[in-house]
C-alpha cells in the first residue's frame, strides 16, 4: 500500500509510514549507510533515499519518513527511521540470496538452497547452518564460510534494526560495526554509552534514551565514565587538552545529576585503569584523556632531548651570513642575523614576528644556508592554504603536515600515518610554518616521524589565535623557555607603506587606529544597523570591488566575522551572499539541508577533519594523483549536486571529491567564515564585520588575526566603539594545557612560573 494516509507525528513533525520489499538497490554507501533504492509497496515502485544502512534486494522494510518532490526524478520517500525484516517467502528469499547479499551465494546456489528448504531457508541458515551441506555443490568448507558470512550480515541488520527503534541513523551503526564487528549489538544493548566513544560520537542524550529503555540508573558506572569522557571531549573542541579536577567534577555532576562522592569513585577507577590521566600543576590536579596526556608528554620529552642533542653555541656563523649578504645583495638587520645564526648553530629555533618584519626573508636565508651544507630540508604547514602561501613566498615546495606524513587510515577522527617513529621521514631539517595553528596531537605525530638529530625550525606569530584543535603549543613552548626564540620587531620600509601592516602592529600593541584615514589598502565604514551592514557587505562583494579593482567575488574576496550567530554572523551573511552571488536557477542543481541549500557554484568550507574522503587531482598529461583526507578549514567550490544519489562533487583547489548528504553536517557555506576558520590563510581582499554578538569573541588578538589575513585590501564594517573595545580587550583565549609545565619540569628549569589564571 502507498501509505500516504498513514500519518504519525515525530517530535511535532508529521511523517508517513510505508512497508514493502526492496526491488532494486540503486546506490549504497557502506561507510555512512546512505542508500537509494526502489521499494515494492504492494506492486507500486517507490523511490527511497536516506541513511538506511546496507540493504539488499528481497529485504522487507518498514520505513518512517516523508514524501518529497525532486525536480528531475519526481516523487521520493526520504527516510527518517528504518525497521527491517528478513524476507519470509521462498520467492523473496530466493531474490535476496541471489542478489549477492551473502558472499559465496550466487543465483544458481541460491536457487538450489531455496528449492531444498523453501520458506524455512533463512531460519535453517541461522540455527542449523550445517544442513547447507545437504545442498548439491556446497562442501563442508563452503558451508562454514557461508555460515560465518550470514552471521555477519544478519548481525549488521539486527544492530541497525535495534538502533532504529531509538531514531538513531544507520551511520552510527556502521561506524560501530566497523570497529567491533560481531559483538557490537550485545555491547550496545548492555552499555549504550559505548556509542559515545570517539570515532562514533553518538550524542550523549541519545545514549541516555537507550539507557532509559533498559532502565540503567543515572549513577551507573558506565554512564559516569562516558559522561566524564564526554565533558573532556567537548572541552577539547574548545581547545583544552585537560580540565582542573574541581571544574571537571562540578561540570560532570551537574551534567549527569549525580553526587560528588559517586563521581570521585568512578574517576579514581578510571585513573587506576589508566583510561584517564592526572597531572599536577602547582599541586592542582588536572585530568586528561589518555591521548592528550601521551601527546603533550611526548612533545615535552622529545623537545628536551632534541635540545641536548643539537645545541652547540660554540659555532658562530657570522662570516657565512656576511657572505650570503654579499652574494644576494641584501643586508639583514641584527635580529634577522641572530635568527639565522641561532638556526644554524643550534638547529633549534622559534622564529616569531608580526607582518612586515622580515620572517620570510630570514627563513629564505636559513633554508638556503642549510641546503648549502648539503642538508635535506622539508617545509610543512598545518593547512593547504598555508602550505601554498609559504611555497609562493619562499620558492620551495611545502606540504601540509597530513600530506607529508601520509594518512594511511583513520580510527574514527584520529589519523594513522605512514611516517612515524618506525618509519622516519628522510630529512635533516624540518621547518614548520604557521606554528600557532599546530595542535598537540598533530605536533606529536610530526615529532614522531622525524629523526632525533633532525633540526627543527618553528615559524609563527604568537599574537595570533591558537590552533583550532586542542592545545596551545606555540605559546607553551615560548613561555617554557626550552627553545631559543627570536622575535623580529622592525617593520621594513616597504611594509611600512601598508596601512594593513602598520595598523596590525598598532592593534597588537593596544594602540587605537585612525578610522578616518583613507589609505590605499585600509578602509572603515561605520554601520550601526544590521540591515545596512549586510547590504554594504553584499554591495562590496558583488559589485563595487569587482568593478573598481577587478577582484573576483568568489576567488579573491573573503568576508570574515568574529561570530557565527546573529545578523552580522557568518550564517546570516552566507545566506545573503549566496542569494546575491549564486542565486538559484534551472541550470544549477542543489541539495537542501536543515541549515543551508548547497548549490552548484557555491563556495564551501570543511569544518571538521575527515581522513576518509577520497579525492583525485589531475596533474596534467593524463596523470592523476589520488589521496584521502579533507581537513578543517579547507575551502572548495561545488561543481555538481545530484539529489537522486545524494552526492555533491566539490573541487578543493584541484582535489575533486564526493560528499554524501550525511557528510554535509561538516560542510558550511564559505562566502563568509569566522576569523577562527581563517587562520593560516591569506586573501587578496578581506571584508571584516565588527558589530555585535557574543562579547567574549571581541578581543585584541582575534582582531589582529583578522586584520593580518588581508594581503592587498582590508575593509572593516560596523561599530567604531566595538572595534576600539576589541583593541582595549587584551584577554587571551584561555586554554587548559599541561605542556608548558611538562617542558619546564623535564628541562629541570628553575623558571617555573604558571602565569595562567584560573
Amino acid at each position: 500500500m502507498h501509505c500516504k494516509d498513514m500519518v504519525i507525528k515525530v517530535k511535532g513533525k508529521e511523517l508517513c509510514q510505508i512497508e514493502g520489499t526492496v526491488d532494486c538497490v540503486v546506490y549504497s554507501n557502506e561507510e555512512n549507510g546512505f542508500a537509494v533504492l526502489t521499494l515494492d509497496v504492494d506492486g507500486d515502485p517507490v523511490t527511497v533515499v536516506g541513511e538506511i544502512g546496507s540493504v539488499d534486494e528481497g529485504e522487507d522494510l518498514f520505513l518512517t519518513g516523508e514524501f518529497i518532490n525532486h525536480q528531475k526524478f519526481g516523487e521520493q520517500f526520504k527516510v527518517t527511521l528504518c525497521e527491517r525484516k528478513m524476507p519470509t517467502t521462498a520467492l523473496a528469499i530466493r531474490k535476496y540470496l541471489a542478489s549477492g547479499a551473502i558472499k559465496g551465494i550466487g543465483p544458481v546456489i541460491a536457487g538450489k538452497i531455496v528449492d531444498k528448504f523453501g520458506d524455512m531457508t533463512l531460519e535453517i541458515m541461522e540455527k542449523e547452518p550445517e544442513r547447507l551441506c545437504e545442498v548439491e555443490g556446497i562442501t563442508k568448507k563452503k558451508c562454514q564460510k557461508i555460515s560465518e558470512e550470514f552471521k555477519n550480515v544478519n548481525g549488521v541488520r539486527s544492530l541497525m534494526g535495534y538502533l532504529s527503534k531509538f531514531g538513531i541513523s544507520a551511520g552510527y551503526g556502521a561506524k560501530a560495526w566497523k570497529r567491533w564487528g560481531q559483538p557490537t549489538e550485545e555491547m550496545v544493548r548492555s552499555n549504550p554509552y559505548v556509542l559515545c566513544a570517539q570515532g562514533i560520537e553518538l550524542p550523549f542524550f541519545k545514549a541516555d534514551e537507550m539507557a532509559a529503555d533498559i532502565e540503567l540508573p543515572k549513577d551507573n558506572e558506565n554512564r559516569i565514565k562516558a559522561g566524564i569522557a564526554n565533558v573532556l571531549i567537548q572541552n577539547s573542541y574548545a581547545g583544552h587538552t585537560c580540565l582542573p579536577e574541581d571544574k571537571l567534577r562540578a561540570i560532570t555532576c551537574r551534567f549527569l545529576d549525580i553526587e560528588e562522592d559517586r563521581f570521585n569513585e568512578v574517576l579514581e577507577d578510571e585513573l587506576n585503569e589508566e583510561n584517564l590521566c592526572l597531572f599536577r600543576k602547582k599541586n592542582r590536579p588536572f585530568i586528561l584523556l589518555k591521548e592528550y596526556y601521551t601527546a603533550e608528554n611526548y612533545i615535552s620529552r622529545r623537545l628536551n632531548i632534541m635540545k641536548e642533542c643539537l645545541y652547540d653555541s660554540k659555532i658562530n656563523y657570522d662570516e657565512v651570513i656576511a657572505l650570503a649578504e654579499e652574494q644576494n645583495d641584501i643586508e639583514y638587520e641584527e635580529l634577522q642575523k641572530k635568527a639565522i645564526n641561532t638556526a644554524l648553530s643550534c638547529g633549534f629555533l622559534v622564529l616569531t614576528g608580526g607582518p612586515g618584519t622580515g620572517k620570510t626573508t630570514t627563513l629564505n636565508a636559513i633554508i638556503s644556508l642549510f641546503e648549502q651544507q648539503g642538508m635535506n630540508v622539508l617545509i610543512t604547514a598545518p593547512t593547504g592554504r598555508a602550505a601554498k602561501r609559504i611555497s609562493e613566498l619562499t620558492g620551495y615546495e611545502a606540504k601540509t603536515i597530513h600530506r607529508m606524513l601520509e594518512v594511511v587510515f583513520s580510527d574514527g577522527d584520529r589519523p594513522r600515518f605512514k611516517y612515524n617513529e618506525n618509519n622516519l621521514l628522510d630529512c635533516d631539517v624540518m621547518i614548520i610554518d604557521e606554528m600557532s595553528m599546530v595542535d598537540s596531537l598533530l605536533f606529536e605525530a610530526l615529532l614522531r616521524a622525524i629523526p632525533m638529530t633532525c633540526k627543527l625550525i618553528m615559524v609563527g606569530d604568537s599574537d595570533q589565535l591558537p590552533s583550532v584543535g586542542a592545545g596551545n603549543v606555540l605559546k607553551d613552548i615560548i613561555e617554557s623557555g626550552v627553545v631559543p626564540i627570536v622575535t623580529l620587531k622592525e617593520i621594513f620600509r616597504q611594509a611600512s607603506k601598508s596601512s594593513i601592516v602598520v595598523n596590525a602592529h598598532k592593534i597588537v600593541g593596544g594602540e587605537h587606529i585612525d578610522l578616518s584615514e583613507r589609505g590605499n589598502d585600509f578602509f572603515f565604514f561605520q554601520r550601526l544597523q544590521h540591515s545596512e551592514l549586510q547590504s554594504l557587505v553584499v554591495e562590496l562583494a558583488k559589485d563595487r570591488l569587482p568593478k573598481a579593482y577587478g577582484y573576483s567575488s568568489i576567488d579573491d574576496i573573503q568576508v570574515l566575522s568574529p561570530t557565527r550567530k546573529g545578523p552580522s554572523g557568518t550564517v546570516e551573511l552566507n545566506k545573503r551572499l549566496q542569494a546575491e552571488l549564486n542565486p538559484p536557477s534551472k541550470e544549477k542543481s542543489e541539495i537542501k539541508t536543515f541549515q543551508y541549500t548547497y548549490r552548484v557554484g557555491d563556495k564551501v568550507m570543511q569544518t571538521k577533519n575527515n581522513y576518509d574522503i577520497v579525492w583525485s587531482k589531475d596533474l596534467g598529461d593524463g596523470v592523476k594523483e589520488n589521496g584521502a583526507g579533507i581537513f578543517n578549514g579547507d575551502i572548495g567550490i561545488i561543481t555538481a549536486a545530484n539529489k537522486y544519489t545524494g552526492l555533491i562533487t566539490i573541487d578543493f583547489e584541484g582535489r575533486i571529491c564526493n560528499y554524501t548528504v550525511s557528510m554535509l553536517e561538516n560542510l558550511d557555506l564559505a562566502y563568509a567564515i569566522t576569523v577562527h576558520k581563517s587562520q593560516g590563510s591569506e586573501f587578496d581582499v578581506v571584508i571584516l564585520t565588527v558589530f555585535g554578538g557574543f562579547d567574549k569573541l571581541y578581543y585584541r588578538n582575534l582582531l589582529y588575526t583578522a586584520v593580518t589575513r588581508a594581503k592587498k585590501l582590508l575593509i572593516i564594517i560596523g561599530s567604531a566603539n566595538k572595534l576600539e573595545g576589541m583593541i582595549d580587550n587584551n584577554r587571551r583565549t584561555l586554554r587548559y594545557t599541561v605542556l608548558k609545565n611538562m617542558l619546564i619540569e623535564d628541562g629541570n628549569s628553575d623558571e617555573f612560573n604558571d602565569e595562567i589564571e584560573f
